[in-house]
């Protein structure tokens, strides 16, 4: 079998995330109570026996390389391979749903260069799905093709801008194109032979701001492109509402099931804290604790983080509450999302809707 090195990519900015990434970039957003979104993508790698992996940073990369360090928790602290810390360029990428700009990977060539590398697999940083790769490697290797793009086959319905392919009878790819809506959507993840991406980047010097994507559209009348379906639970994280609504996914037993699969597990910081401790006559319900939070309150249909505290009659519903919030007694919050460091004083009342839940940012007293 060919040799495939993996590429993920976390220098681009998501608009929709304000005020959680006004100090953080979009994928080392906390998620499922213990996580960062990066850790999808840095494990999906890894359980795919993906050895050597590079991580293409902003410039404000402080809280990415204090959560994976030097990716001991991956198994990537290795003296041969291992991961790679990459900058990205200056000023990032700003579409809004953007995530490959071809100027990172001109900057990274001595990365994309090395070794006895075949293939490039290529993963966003916020890409939420426990997937392996191994299938796909292996159709891109026997098909021959230079390119092969992951999508899945949207719901009835479905409507969400992104890129959106186009397949012929044999499953490639005929067309790509920026949309509101389609059948068959891109889902931020690819696997391109590397003379090819050395090649493009020889022709398209000059084009560097393009998002890759938008470049392979360009040039697909003369370059042959494959599709791999991936079927399960996925959710790309383009803003608040979509971060919303996936951790309150996290409540369903069949998600949890599929994310944290014990065979495939999503690795990240370990944290050495006590269990999570619930007091006489607080209430819990269906809802995720993780180590550490004292709950002497009520909460109900919530993802709390490590740490938190919801003290003696405050009452929390549909609620993200991220690591050290501290809800104070007689606090009521409903479809909430609380950053670190938050602090609700006693008896507030804050409410937003599962379709717009109210973000209170780091570090805030309310």
């Amino acid at each position: 079998m060919n040799r495939t090195i993996g590429l993920v990519t976390t220098n681009y900015t998501i608009p929709n995330y304000a005020p959680l990434t006004d100090e953080r970039p979009s994928a080392a957003i906390p998620f499922g109570g213990r996580y960062r979104l990066l850790d999808f993508a840095l494990s999906n790698m890894v359980n795919s026996r993906i050895q050597t992996v590079g991580l293409i940073t902003p410039h404000y990369y402080r809280s990415i390389m204090d959560h994976i360090g030097a990716g001991k928790e991956w198994g990537l602290d290795k003296k041969s391979g291992g991961l790679y810390i990459l900058p990205g360029a200056v000023f990032g990428f700003r579409e809004s749903d953007g995530r490959f700009l071809f100027r990172d990977m001109l900057h990274n060539l001595s990365y994309l260069e090395q070794g006895d590398a075949d293939y490039i697999l290529v993963s966003s940083g916020t890409l939420v799905c426990n997937i392996d790769y191994q299938p796909l490697i292996n159709q891109h290797e026997l098909s021959g093709d230079p390119v092969t793009l992951v999508y899945q086959k949207a719901s009835p319905g479905h409507a969400r801008p992104g890129h959106y392919i186009t397949l012929d009878e044999t499953g490639r790819v005929t067309g790509i194109e920026r949309a509101s809506g389609g059948e068959f959507q891109f889902i931020n993840s690819f696997i391109i032979n590397k003379t090819l991406l050395l090649r493009l980047a020889k022709d398209f010097d000059a084009l560097g701001y393009l998002n890759f994507i938008d470049l392979l559209a360009q040039a697909l009348p003369n370059l042959r492109v494959g599709s791999w379906r991936f079927d399960g639970y996925i959710a790309q994280m383009d803003g608040v509402q979509e971060y919303f609504r996936s951790s309150m996914d996290l409540l369903r037993r069949d998600v949890r099931r599929e994310l944290f699969n014990p065979d495939r597990q999503i690795l990240t910081k370990i944290h050495d804290t006590p269990p999570a401790l619930y007091a006489p006559g607080s209430e819990v319900r269906n809802s995720l604790m993780t180590a550490g939070s004292i709950v002497e309150g009520t909460v109900e249909n919530s993802v709390v983080f490590r740490s938190v505290r919801v003290e003696k009659g405050a009452v929390v519903k549909n609620c993200v509450l991220m690591e050290k919030c501290v809800i104070k007694a007689g606090a009521y919050l409903e479809n909430v999302i609380c950053d670190k460091f938050v602090t609700v004083s006693e008896n507030k009342h804050i409410r937003g809707t599962p379709d717009l839940p109210c973000v209170l940012p780091k570090g805030g007293v309310i």
